[in-house]
């Protein structure tokens, strides 16, 4: 994973574009109308008749009146949920990894040969590029939406921000497929996804009851500004406790506001209360660099060979925590983490 702050600590991004003037944003809507959809994307939501739907979130509820059919994906990893419904949105937002129309290779399969328009949100939402779409939905969730700028999108189309139940940036999945799901109609299809992927856990927990109880702290792949980034219990940890693990709170005080845990390099020997570490190290290069950190080899963890070393697709699974990511998830990270935990 990146080591810059805007993906690596998953911070509010400082909304670049708000400023933008609203007769600009107008104008560009009214030019929207000869704007040609992507090529292969735009797959709409559902069939049979449509009948509208409200639905709550931060900022209040937005009405989806009409079926939508042009759908944008305004934060890092709605498209993932869209495609796991078999709705494909006519843009996508990057987040990390160069991927093709930022789609990792979990949910390939689902965009088929679809071309999103491929969006930004490093300086802040691309609110004139948006209104050229002329999108009839934008699901903004995993955005770090804030008020001012729902305000902007929503005068170019309804627009789905966070539930505001927990952070900005990566809610519990579960309530992000549910939101998506009620968005475009389709709240038992999302229920349906939701119990499915849920199974997958739970048949993995049942297959491998050594890792019961065991204590996991899931990290970053690099120190950051002389800091280690673990994940508390609670964010986007799932993962790890729908298998049985356990996060252990020690990590708790070090627990920046909205954000991760930041543990200081000289006070890495907290790591000592999990029985498992897993890191989420792109390269080969990432675990020798953390192998070079004072302290490190003298982790219980990983002088007992109890370290995870995840590789840059299953780091990236993890960070996504979507529906379609968490299968692959359990199919690649269930092995590492049942031949530690003997």
């Amino acid at each position: 994973m990146p080591t810059d702050s805007a993906a690596v600590s998953r911070r509010a991004f400082t909304l670049g574009a708000a400023g933008l003037a609203a007769g600009l944003l107008a104008a560009c809507s009214d030019s929207a109308d000869s704007a040609e959809s992507p090529s292969g994307a735009g797959k709409g939501a559902g069939s049979g008749e449509w009948k509208p739907v409200r639905v709550k979130h931060k900022f209040g509820e937005t009405t989806v009146a009409k079926r939508p059919v042009r759908i944008v994906s305004a934060g890092y990893t709605e498209h993932d949920f869209l495609l796991a419904l078999g709705i494909t949105p006519i843009a996508v937002t990057d987040w990390y990894g160069d991927q093709p129309y930022a789609t990792w290779p979990w949910a390939q399969a689902k965009l088929g040969g679809a071309k999103p328009t491929v969006l930004k949100l490093d300086d802040g939402f691309q609110f004139v590029e948006i209104a050229k779409l002329k999108p009839d939905l934008i699901i903004a969730c995993n955005a770090g939406l804030e008020q001012p700028a729902y305000t902007k999108l929503s005068k170019i189309a309804p627009t789905i921000a966070q539930t505001g139940k927990g952070t900005d940036f990566f809610e519990p999945w579960t309530h992000m497929m549910e939101l998506i799901g009620a968005s475009v109609g389709m709240p038992a299809e999302a229920k349906k996804i939701r119990e499915g992927v849920a199974a997958t856990f739970a048949a993995a927990a049942k297959a491998h009851p050594e890792l019961a109880k065991k204590k996991a702290i899931f990290l970053q792949n690099a120190v950051s500004d002389g800091n280690l980034i673990a994940y508390q219990d609670g964010l986007s940890t799932e993962f790890l406790t729908d298998l049985g693990l356990v996060v252990p709170d020690a990590i708790n005080s070090y627990i920046k506001e909205g954000e991760q845990a930041y543990i200081p390099v000289e006070k890495i020997s907290v790591l000592n209360a999990a029985d498992i570490l897993v890191w989420g190290t792109e390269k080969d290069a990432d675990r020798t660099a953390l192998e070079k950190v004072p302290g490190f080899q003298n982790l219980t963890a990983v002088k007992n060979k109890r370290s995870v070393y995840t590789g840059g697709e299953l780091a990236g699974a993890i960070y996504f925590s979507s529906p379609l990511s968490l299968p692959y998830v359990v199919d690649k990270l269930v092995p590492m983490l049942a031949a530690v935990a003997k």
